[in-house]
């Protein structure tokens, strides 16, 4: 086991560094420097002085990949990608075009979106699982019918749908919370009640069909007619031995959003007005500020690849049979 993180956690450094540099390299192909200063200093006649200061004190007037002019090593540090790129692998994650730190930003903003992410992950998989059990329990039926069609017009709505009908439902016409804002503390529990059931409800349909889809592959194993011919009850069958027995494949799709937990939703903390990491990356690509935007990147692929990591261990915990070579 310990071979195997190992092995793995090694090929995740070649991974972050083709990310890295892909980043890199589709951020400054669509924007130069000057381009940033010009953005950043908000005039439309901007003199090429002050866009000259501008790059000098964030380091953007040094060359992207290469300094020729410098000798030996800081041919290499002494450029934008190793100032600004290569220092994330150390955790230096840098200042924003704005000045501010952004690892103390993204500690700030961690809380509100696991405040929303969390919620909503849980009760969503709580209810969706639940669901499908119950469409599987009543398969082939009119109740079965019925939720598949509500699942697939559920999967067809988008989910701005859901955010806006949401917010004129609940906060404007019935006025049972705030359209938008946070706050500190549990005062912070009435801004989220919202956006966490807009998330739930948006996400049942995908989620109940692609679990209904698990059990009902399930049931037609041998173990089932085994444990049906010994006199079990269909709903020991079901909740018993055919949910345990489909954690493989909901472990798979359950850690690998993991690192979705910690990124916030983009949509739901713009709309909604949630100072957590999804606004945080929205704001950052609508200044075209780089430094932000390799950040968020940077983090979203090294949880992306701890989440691979936590699912192929937590297998051989849902499943004894299975080992890590």
């Amino acid at each position: 086991m310990l071979a195997y993180i190992i092995r793995r956690l090694l090929y995740a450094i070649p991974i972050l560094i083709g990310v890295n540099l892909l980043t890199f390299a589709l951020f400054f192909v669509v924007n130069t420097p000057d381009d940033m200063a010009r953005m950043q200093l908000g005039v439309k006649r901007v003199t090429p002085e002050a866009i000259e200061k501008w790059k000098a004190e964030r380091g953007y007037d040094k060359p992207l990949l290469w300094n020729a002019k410098a000798g030996g090593s800081a041919a290499v540090t002494d450029t934008i990608l190793f100032a600004k790129s290569v220092r994330m692998f150390v955790g230096d994650f840098g200042r924003a075009d704005d000045g501010r730190d952004i690892a103390r930003e993204i500690t700030t903003r961690m809380g509100p979106s696991l405040a929303i992410a969390v919620p909503t992950f849980v009760l969503g998989l709580f209810v969706a699982i639940s669901f499908a059990l119950l469409l599987v329990f009543f398969r082939a039926t009119t109740l079965d019918f019925a939720g598949v069609v509500l699942c697939v017009a559920m999967m067809s709505i988008s989910g701005l749908f859901y955010i806006i009908g949401g917010q004129w439902l609940v906060s404007k016409v019935w006025h049972l919370a705030p359209i938008s804002g946070y706050g500190g503390g549990l005062d912070a529990a009435k801004f989220l009640i919202l956006p966490v059931i807009i998330g739930v409800f948006g996400g049942i349909g995908a989620s109940t069909r692609w679990y209904r889809t698990i059990f009902l592959e399930e049931i037609t194993r041998d173990y089932v007619r085994t444990a049906r011919a010994k006199g079990l009850p269909e709903r020991v069958v079901l909740f018993r031995h055919v949910l345990r027995n489909a954690m493989i494949p909901i472990l798979t799709g359950v850690v690998v959003v993991i690192p979705t937990l910690f990124m916030g939703s983009l949509l739901t903390e713009s709309f909604f007005g949630i100072p957590g990491l999804g606004s945080y990356t929205i704001d950052a690509i609508n200044a075209q500020d780089f430094a932000v935007v390799r950040s968020m990147v940077f983090i979203g692929s090294v949880l992306y690849i701890v989440g691979l990591l936590l699912t192929d261990i937590s297998y051989t915990l849902a499943d004894p049979r299975v080992r890590l070579q």
